[in-house]
């Protein structure tokens, strides 16, 4: 096994965490489908079918390939990471002393891929098991209403931890819908025997940040995009934890719209080579970043400056290659909406991108960037792309 270590975007891809979707996409409906983050109902088992095919291509470039619930499975064979995982699924202040009780005697009699498949597809209250007496809690919700809520973002590997150097941060993700996915992640990194020796960056009960909006310009640069999802505050407490374990000598906290379609830094600007972006025309000429050094026991802020210079300088380089979204207004709105910007090197040059941005993949083809497609018609529907579906854990250094 090699030792985690992430220190750029697109340095040599060694190994991935990756979350195969199953039953917790059968769980969205046209009535959940808005508060669980979904524009759409996906089809599942196609959604399965272009994840398989997403990692096989993945495989034939000599990525090792690891599945959070595999990893989950093995982690909850520590009795600590059980008592944790029942801790953190099973919420005693909305189902009540009673029904906590009943569903943790519940799930603690299961086996690990069983307990598993419900931390992550969730229970409906026809689901719990039959209990004796009366119940409020039981009577008031309907058999279809969840116990225990599922997680369809799990799909987003990217968002519940980023590993910087050789440590990885769990985030504290923002929406309701997704806190409990950082959970199951820490499980991972805290009992499975793979990372027993793996330190920790950033608490994941800080101030909100996403692994979407971190972007490992170079070593020791990063940038923290700051919007819908990362808060002004969590990208301080990150670049603070980063400077204090000599992580990082640069973070740029970057202002992005707050929107559905921006809801990452990474759905409009990711690395496609050592000195090259790819970048949503639209916001290529307004994208500012504040600069964040450390400062003795502190930090130096300046700025707003313009992205594009500030990183340039950070990175060491006269300047970014900048190769944009689409061709034209509308045709760069749209692939910019269908994930054509959030692409996932495997090495300097070459990345696995969506096949439907057909104008974008051309401009990436013409500046010398070798484009892997796959399909995601079906895992597209939930608004992430193949950066949001993967969390690197190791990548060989740029240099």
């Amino acid at each position: 096994m090699t030792t985690p270590h992430v220190t750029s975007e697109v340095g040599p891809l060694r190994t991935v965490l990756l979350h195969r979707p199953g039953g917790e996409l059968k769980r969205l409906t046209p009535r959940n489908n808005d508060q669980l983050l979904f524009d759409a109902i996906p089809w599942v088992d196609r959604a399965e079918q272009e994840h398989d095919a997403f990692a096989a291509v993945l495989r034939e470039q000599g990525v090792e390939v690891l599945l959070l619930d595999e990893l989950l499975s093995e982690a909850l064979r520590d009795p600590r990471a059980r008592t944790a995982a029942l801790h953190s699924g099973v919420d005693e202040r909305r189902l009540g002393a009673e029904v906590a009780d009943t569903l943790c005697s519940y799930l603690s009699s299961m086996d690990e891929k069983t307990l598993t498949g419900v931390l992550v597809a969730g229970m409906t209250f026809e689901e719990l098991p039959a209990a004796e007496g009366q119940s409020l809690v039981r009577r008031m919700h309907q058999p279809h209403d969840f116990a225990i809520d599922p997680l369809p973002n799990l799909l987003f590997t990217r968002d519940s931890s980023v590993w910087i150097d050789d440590r990885v941060a769990v985030t504290s993700l923002a929406m309701p819908a997704r806190i409990r996915e950082s959970a199951l992640t820490d499980l991972v990194y805290a009992y499975h025997p793979r990372f027993a020796q793996s330190a920790r960056a950033y608490g994941a009960h800080s101030a909100p940040v996403e692994g979407g909006d971190v972007l490992l310009l170079a070593p020791g640069v990063v940038a923290v995009g700051v919007g819908e999802r990362t808060t002004p505050a969590g990208a301080e407490s990150l670049a603070r934890s980063l400077f204090a374990d000599g992580l990082a000598h640069t973070v740029l906290a970057v202002p992005i719209t707050q929107t559905r379609a921006s809801m990452h830094l990474d759905t409009v600007c990711t690395m496609v080579d050592h000195d090259a972006v790819l970048m949503y025309p639209a916001i290529r000429d307004h994208l500012t970043a504040y600069v964040l050094r450390p400062a003795g026991e502190g930090i130096k802020v300046s700025g707003p400056e313009p992205f594009l210079r500030a990183a340039a300088e950070a990175m060491e380089l006269d300047r970014l290659r900048v190769v944009d979204t689409g061709l034209d207004p509308v045709t760069a709105e749209r692939e910019q909406w269908e994930d054509g910007n959030n692409t996932l090197a495997v090495s300097p040059g070459t990345l696995v991108a969506y096949e439907r941005n057909v104008e974008t993949n051309a401009r990436l083809e013409d500046a010398g960037i070798e484009v892997l497609r796959i399909s995601g018609s079906e895992l597209g529907s939930g608004r992430g792309g193949p950066r949001c579906m993967s969390s690197p854990i190791v990548r060989d250094p740029l240099y």
